[in-house]
């Protein structure tokens, strides 16, 4: 059997999140004793905390919680009887602990100074990101981890294969192919963030070529570019990557603890038997 805490460090490694449940607290007959835990991805369920309908709520309230990127940890109780369709008769807690999280679906398309200053960047953070360019030698020879890197001769196909909800960052070597990337991310236009590097003249040349494919103005104003925090006024590519970096954090931070329920996160000591209440308090 794959353990919880093996599946946990693969996942972990791979940048896939999942949810760690464990039995922390048992009353009477139960499957499992207080400790037993289980891992929860959007697709694999690894160990175990019992088996039965028990185990099939917890992990659906797992996936639920990943569906919902929920980052706070969640109590519940279970009692163990015809409602669940067990025996046992006893009454057990789970908590629900969010591993991981991805935090953002990133697509960096262009391998130069400010993408390999960038990326580095991009892979310390919770998120998930595709590296894309035609130019195989402009990348390095270690990739960070949770880094895709795609070689692709025409990187603006790849914009079909990014998930909805992707933030987009354009910063090839070549106008040409940054005005078609661009086309392509505003035409599907489902993304979180998209932003483009360059200057304010830059910006106005794209938005008069774009306008003129039938772009619509408000579809225009979508686009951040010149894309980065303002006041970080360097030109080296660290500090624009730096720059870059704060205002994707700043992005997806900006809904930060909106998923937080307090009643979900409550005391333990409101789910324990009354019996163990006292200690917990």
């Amino acid at each position: 059997m794959h353990t919880w805490i093996n599946a946990l460090s693969d996942l972990q490694s791979r940048g896939e999140p999942c949810v760690l449940v464990t039995i922390i607290e048992e009353r009477g007959s139960t499957p499992r004793n207080a400790g037993s835990k289980m891992v929860v991805s959007a697709e694999q369920l690894f160990d175990t905390i019992g088996g039965g309908h028990l185990e099939y709520k917890a992990m659906h309230i797992a996936r639920q919680m990943l569906a919902e990127r929920r980052e706070a940890p969640h109590l519940e109780r279970f009692s163990l009887g015809a409602s669940l369709g067990q025996c046992c008769g006893g009454a057990t807690v789970l908590l629900f602990e969010p591993m991981g999280q991805v935090q953002a679906q990133i697509a960096v398309f262009g391998a130069g100074h400010v993408g390999r200053a960038l990326v580095p960047l991009l892979a310390a953070l919770p998120c998930k990101v595709r590296w894309i360019d035609s130019r195989e030698q402009e990348f390095p020879e270690s990739i960070p981890a949770g880094v895709s890197k795609i070689v692709s001769e025409e990187p603006v196909d790849e914009v079909d294969e990014l998930p909805a909800g992707s933030y987009c960052i354009v910063m090839t070597h070549n106008h040409q192919l940054d005005l078609e990337l661009t086309a392509a991310i505003l035409k599907r236009n489902d993304f979180t963030w998209f932003g483009l590097i360059g200057s304010k003249t830059k910006r106005v040349k794209f938005e008069h070529r774009l306008r003129e494919r039938g772009f619509a103005e408000e579809r225009l104003q979508r686009m951040r570019c010149p894309m980065g925090i303002a006041e970080v006024k360097g030109k080296l590519p660290i500090e624009i990557a730096v720059s870059i970096a704060a205002e994707i954090i700043a992005t997806y931070n900006a809904s930060f603890g909106q998923h937080n329920n307090a009643a979900n996160a409550g005391p333990i000591a409101q789910l324990l038997p009354p019996s163990r209440r006292s200690q917990a308090i």
